[in-house]
């Protein structure tokens, strides 16, 4: 059985259409795999900026995370004001508190050679 005890949070602002999304997800969701392997510490939610539903499932289906669901687009749209979010892909990282950590989660997974990245420790 998996123990859970969620040390940090990831809000992934991200879309179908975009090419550097589609570079990252790959990396993200291996990512994820990896430092949940033995205890679930990180968790991730999806907001999407997919232009339509339908893009939205089929670019979610390669995510291993929750998601906001894209019929709440002022849920999401509330999460990109309150994190200053300019273009995608971001990643917010959030501590066990809901406070920010960092709006740079993308570097961190992409340095991270799949293991806890040093900046969240």
């Amino acid at each position: 059985m998996l123990q859970v005890c969620i040390l940090f949070s990831g809000v992934y602002f991200s879309a179908h259409w975009c090419p550097p999304c589609r570079g990252f997800t790959p990396q993200l969701a291996e990512f994820y795999k990896a430092v949940n392997q033995d205890k679930k510490r990180f968790e991730v939610v999806f907001a999407s900026s997919d232009r339509d539903e339908e893009s939205f499932k089929e670019y979610f289906k390669e995510m291993p995370w929750l998601a906001i669901p894209f019929s709440e687009n002022e849920t999401k749209q509330k999460a990109a004001t309150k994190y200053g979010i300019r273009g995608i892909p971001t990643l917010i990282i959030l501590k066990k508190n809901g406070e920010m950590l960092s709006n740079e989660g993308r570097g961190h997974v992409a340095g991270s050679g799949n293991k806890w990245p040093e900046q969240w420790k």
